[in-house]
């Protein structure tokens, strides 16, 4: 079985002045056989780091790495059963489609030429590159080239794939399209897979999981959707999401948040929730903020505001809002693609009760979550 069990693993690097640099701290996640987990994150939060240590390309500076259950730390890289695909192609310039992608079998296996090369035929028929088996690297696009080397790790039929961030030299219509390929690969090969990118939109689009790391700690782990709707922390409810989540830092005062533009009335769930807490951050996602025309709020939660900026995407549009009594700092609402708002147009945002996130203000974590539809409650997960 190829379930890989991360046990509070993590790498300390020593500066040239003799400091050490935490690159990741204790990071505990359990894969199971045949996942598909996607490690997310800014850049230089430790996910790279941790995908080297697991192909053993780093050392490991404390816990443990198991797979199916055998810790595999002390075996060098070419014995842990594990393929990794880079950012980079790698290719060998010089050899064909079929070289590059049975070399490996060659100098690392007995395996013979005839079960090479039906190994390497069967990996090209599933990636849809037969007719390019004997071409160079140098006669194929930045796609082939990358599915070329998706190729090479497939033919070794390893216990787990790694992958560090193979789209990111992709152009963005093509890289949509492998997104989607990958995706049926590894349903169809079943491998377990760990996934890095610093795309939060991979991220939610291709991974059974994610791990959210920031600052070499994990600070989630779920299904895209727990950690979209379910965030364990500010850092997780900022990252994931595009648009962001907009911010509101405020005072809490009994059964109301008091800040420098707006107040806000809390149900009673809400107030149990920020009792003891003296500021919070109120948090709301673009798309739920409802718009309407006019310059009066008739109702608790809603503002009037002045339309400072119009994005269109499309299916939809981003509309940058300013409260009036801080027009320079805009949050984002999101409206239909086909709904017509002009900048400078007054408008009432309301923010529906049931759609607040609310995060403790001084540690970040999360104090109450927006409520779900009945049977689709989740609880976000570190």
């Amino acid at each position: 079985m190829a379930r890989l069990e991360l046990d509070d693993v993590r790498k300390v690097f020593t500066d040239d002045d003799g400091s050490d640099i935490v690159a990741v701290d204790d990071v505990s996640v359990d894969i199971a056989d045949g996942e598909f987990l996607v490690l997310v994150g800014p850049s230089g939060c430790g996910k790279s780091t941790t995908l080297r240590m697991i192909a053993g390309l780093e050392s490991v500076s404390g816990g443990d790495i198991r797979l199916g259950g055998r810790s595999i730390v002390n075996k060098k890289p070419q014995n842990r059963d594990i393929a990794m695909v880079f950012q980079s192609y790698a290719l060998y310039p010089h050899m064909t489609t079929r070289q590059n992608m049975s070399f490996g079998l060659e100098e690392s296996t007995d395996l013979s030429d005839e079960e090479i090369a039906e190994r390497v035929e069967n990996a090209a028929d599933l990636l849809s590159i037969p007719e390019l088996l004997d071409r160079k690297p140098g006669e194929l696009s930045g796609g082939q080239q990358q599915r070329v080397a998706l190729g090479r790790a497939i033919v070794r039929e390893p216990e787990v794939f790694l992958m560090d961030e193979p789209l990111s030299n992709l152009d963005a219509k093509l890289r949509s399209q492998m997104r989607t390929e990958l995706q049926r690969i590894q349903e169809d090969l079943d491998t377990t897979t760990v996934y890095v990118t610093h795309d939060q939109t991979e991220a939610m689009t291709m991974g059974d999981r994610i791990a959210v790391l920031d600052g070499g700690e994990l600070q989630q782990a779920g299904t895209p959707l727990e950690c979209y709707h379910r965030p364990a922390n500010r850092f997780v409810a900022g990252f994931i999401g595009e648009p962001s989540m907009n911010f509101f830092d405020m005072d809490v005062e009994g059964d109301r948040l008091v800040g420098d533009r707006f107040e806000y009335a809390l149900t009673d769930e809400q107030a149990t929730a920020v009792a003891n807490a003296g500021t919070v951050t109120l948090g709301i996602r673009p798309e739920d903020i409802a718009v309407t025309v006019g310059s009066e709020a008739t109702a608790d939660n809603e503002f009037p505001t002045v339309v400072d900026v119009v994005e269109p995407m499309g299916n939809e549009n981003a509309v940058y809002l300013g409260f009036e009594a801080d027009p320079t700092n805009p949050f984002v609402a999101t409206v239909g693609g086909m709904r017509q708002l002009d900048a400078d147009e007054r408008v009432v945002a309301r923010f529906p009760a049931d759609a607040i996130h609310l995060f403790d203000g001084a540690t970040g974590e999360a104090l109450h979550n927006r409520a779900l539809d009945e049977g689709a409650e989740v609880e976000p997960r570190v």
